[in-house]
């Protein structure tokens, strides 16, 4: 079924609805928008950027600067670790993994194995979630430039709107150009929201797993 082209006069409230359906893309302000800390222009979310995660702010365990191999080094902890953080691994799976390694340590190897672990399950998260931000701001900044070419859009229209020897042709190519690009537009925004929301899943999930490793980490 073919979608309806806009109507004349339709494009100016087309791009206010544009505007008003943004996450902090757009000038309306919102209690989102106002409760969100000052990050830079292409960071769309309500939640505060925090570009890199600081160990110091999980980890109460040893000296990192002390450990004598790295965490891929020990079979074992790159099995866990690399299960733990794939992609397709559920969270609970990866807590579940985490729970089973370290219950199944000796005590004379706990601090220096969960050590490891720590290690290289902050590792890739900080990973993971340098490009979940990255995708984020990419697609911050395309929509912006959505909304850039749909103004020059409405403009446009409503000059040809306005030339009496327009060609109404043109017209109506350029009002189907105008509503596709506008559909274009929600369908990206509606994204947005679940985007916003995976570097703070990768760190609750990250969370998670420390809390297990310091429960089991030896009191020195």
């Amino acid at each position: 079924m073919r979608l309806a082209r806009l109507p004349a006069g339709a494009a100016p409230a087309l791009l206010a609805l544009a505007l008003g359906s943004g996450l902090l893309l757009c000038a309306v302000p919102s209690v989102e928008a106002q409760r969100a800390a000052a990050g830079p222009p292409d960071w769309p979310c309500v939640q505060r950027l925090i570009p890199e995660l600081a160990w110091g702010t999980l980890w109460t365990g040893p000296s990192l600067d002390d450990l004598e191999q790295r965490w891929w080094e020990d079979e074992e902890v790159g099995r866990v670790v690399r299960f733990a953080m794939a992609r397709d691994t559920p969270p609970e799976q990866a807590l579940a993994r985490v729970r089973d390694f370290v219950a199944s340590l000796e005590d004379d190897e706990a601090q220096a194995r969960l050590t490891l672990l720590f290690v290289g399950l902050f590792e890739l998260t900080g990973r993971q979630r340098g490009r979940a931000i990255d995708a984020v701001r990419q697609a911050s900044r395309a929509q912006v430039a959505r909304l850039d070419t749909i103004s020059a859009m409405v403009d446009e229209l409503e000059a040809l709107r306005a030339d009496e020897g327009a060609s109404p042709e043109e017209i109506e190519r350029l009002s189907d150009a105008l509503f596709w690009e506008q559909r274009t537009f929600q369908m990206r925004q509606q994204t947005l929201p679940a985007m916003c929301e995976q570097p703070y899943l990768l760190e609750e999930t990250l969370s998670r797993m420390v809390r297990l490793i310091m429960e089991r980490m030896p009191q020195r």
